[in-house]
């Protein structure tokens, strides 16, 4: 079975990364996977109660939880599967994990701005967010990467989903990936 194609989508928390991805997958001709932290966070696999009641600490947790993820990603692409992964990709060694796990594999590499005020109005009305992450992403999580395409999330999921299809069906090699790989 050839490997499936995968369409990763980086942007801050509060961005829109989900309600692009469930707009994408209405959209596909093909099937699509949709996979993201906040699905392994929120499906009870982690133990969070543990986590909150001080049993275990999520800072000594987190860098084998992140380090799964990213190895997962291949491992499900590889089995034939299409993917659509949102991701807050937080530092450039997160990117040099997956441009490596990921460069046998088709990867179109969207990044999803949105105003800061307008993502700090989003984590602020969500209330399952620590106040701050979204300023800090944005901050930082554009500066080190190269995108196949840009999108301003404040437009209609369902717009900027057929922007990214269209995009993909029209993209040419080197991808992003490929061209931040050869670097």
């Amino acid at each position: 079975m050839p490997p499936g194609s995968i369409i990763l989508i980086n942007g801050a928390s509060s961005a829109g990364k989900s309600t692009l991805a469930r707009a994408l997958q209405k959209q596909l001709d093909e099937p699509f996977w949709h996979l993201s932290i906040d699905h392994l966070r929120d499906s009870g696999v982690l133990p969070l109660d543990r986590v909150r009641a001080g049993d275990f600490s999520w800072k000594s947790m987190r860098p084998a939880f992140f380090q799964g993820f990213h190895n997962a990603l291949p491992a499900i692409a590889a089995a034939g599967n299409n993917l659509v992964v949102e991701h807050i990709i937080e530092t450039s060694e997160w990117l040099n994990t997956l441009l490596k796990l990921l460069g046998p594999f088709d990867v179109f590499f969207v990044g999803i701005h949105c105003p800061l005020a307008e993502l700090e109005r989003r984590e602020l009305a969500r209330g399952d967010r620590r106040i701050g992450e979204a300023r800090n992403d944005f901050e930082t999580i554009h500066k080190f990467v190269t995108y196949d395409l840009e999108l301003d999330s404040t437009l209609p999921a369902e717009s900027n989903a057929a922007a990214v299809i269209a995009s993909w069906k029209r993209r040419t090699r080197p991808l992003a990936f490929e061209r931040m790989a050869a670097k």
